[in-house]
């Protein structure tokens, strides 16, 4: 990222001075709402939910993140995304699983669900980054990876540009589940890269729901605000 230290393929090639800036990545690990995750500094006790909650309509039980989307971080996704920086893998997956692992037990869940993309999107860009994350999180914890359990039906507008509003909106119907397989009763983990107003992984978790799914959590590698 500096263009000035070598770092290894393990590293992502980001070298350990570009990590260790002040603020760069800090990873969330108490002091956040126990209904959408966002970090809050200082101690908390016990469990609350925060007023970013209190106005949407979650239809996820919990959501976790990794890191808080700090620029540098977002900076690494947008390269990983948009420009295919698929050597960035390693450093987010170890990231995402270093938090995650500590908290999911293999036997309280039936599956990891990534966010999909749609058909379109996923051939303009080539690979769906949650689902590669997912696969990370899967070699890290056993829970089994289902790639297919969830399917974008509606080719939707990029969040990035929209308010809260409107990105709930955006993700209303967006999503169902594979008809060939039962949710009923089942326990999901849906894993995708940022969580900013929760509209995507709720759009998921409402279409879990209506497919019978007795729990929905989220894990994402990071927490906008």
């Amino acid at each position: 990222m500096c263009g000035q230290s070598r770092a290894a393929p393990a590293q992502g090639y980001v070298c350990p001075a570009c990590i260790a800036q002040p603020g760069a990545v800090r990873f969330i690990e108490s002091g956040f709402c126990g209904r959408c995750g966002i970090p809050y500094g200082g101690a908390i006790t016990g469990r609350f939910a925060c007023s970013n909650c209190s106005g949407l309509d979650l239809a996820f039980d919990w959501a976790r993140s990794s890191v808080v989307a700090t620029p540098f971080v977002l900076d690494l996704i947008r390269r990983y995304k948009y420009h295919e920086a698929t050597w960035l893998e390693p450093l987010l997956r170890d990231w995402l699983a270093r938090m995650a692992s500590e908290v999911l037990k293999p036997g309280h869940w039936n599956w990891i669900a990534p966010v999909p993309l749609h058909e379109i999107r996923f051939r303009e860009r080539g690979f769906n980054q949650a689902e590669r994350l997912g696969l990370g999180l899967h070699s890290a914890t056993g829970i089994t990876l289902n790639r297919t359990l969830l399917r974008r039906v509606k080719a939707t507008q990029t969040q990035t540009t929209l308010n809260r509003a409107a990105r709930m909106r955006n993700m209303a119907a967006a999503f169902t589940v594979c008809p060939s397989v039962d949710c009923k009763g089942k326990r999901v983990l849906i894993v995708d890269d940022v969580l900013t107003t929760g509209a995507t992984t709720s759009g998921c978790a409402a279409a879990l729901r209506r497919a019978g799914a007795e729990f929905v959590g989220v894990w994402t590698l990071a927490r906008g605000k």
